[in-house]
């Protein structure tokens, strides 16, 4: 299994992931599509370059935070989550581009057993993105409810 168990998963560990991906134009516009967003930060280049201080589209935000904790999961979670709680104080500090290369830094900030699930622990985490030049674009905090290696 590829994800670490509750008591695996201790204060203070930070992940690096390998995983780095470069967001395409398609990426953008595909999941803008498919979530209904029309916004024209997102689909009108025109618009952007004339209208916008960034001149050019910016990657939806929604699809940022996505492949930020998406990056995280073979390292962390995967296989042994049984449910994501939550995600809080969502950040992006910068833009993210297409053509922008994204790798990502996960931290366990809290982590204690389920007082409901005597078998499950609730982690929380925070990841952070940074772009290909070292520029944070995306932070959050994840609370997990992981599964216990020694159940109650």
């Amino acid at each position: 299994m590829a994800g670490l168990y509750f008591e695996e998963l201790t204060v203070g560990k930070l992940f690096r992931h390998a995983i780095r991906r470069t967001v395409t134009e398609a990426d953008n516009v595909f999941f803008s599509a498919l979530t209904h967003n029309p916004a024209a930060l997102h689909l009108d280049e025109e618009y952007c370059r004339n209208s916008t201080e960034f001149g050019q589209r910016i990657v939806n935000s929604a699809f940022t935070l996505g492949l930020m904790v998406g990056i995280s999961v073979g390292d962390t979670t995967l296989g042994t989550t049984v449910a994501n709680l939550g995600w809080d104080e969502v950040r992006f500090p910068k833009p993210l581009f297409h053509g922008d290369t994204v790798r990502v830094e996960s931290a366990v900030l809290e982590a204690r057993l389920s007082k409901s699930r005597p078998d499950n622990g609730i982690v929380t985490f925070e990841h952070r993105a940074y772009n290909q030049h070292d520029v944070l674009v995306a932070s959050c905090k994840r609370s997990a409810l992981m599964l216990r290696k020694s159940p109650a």
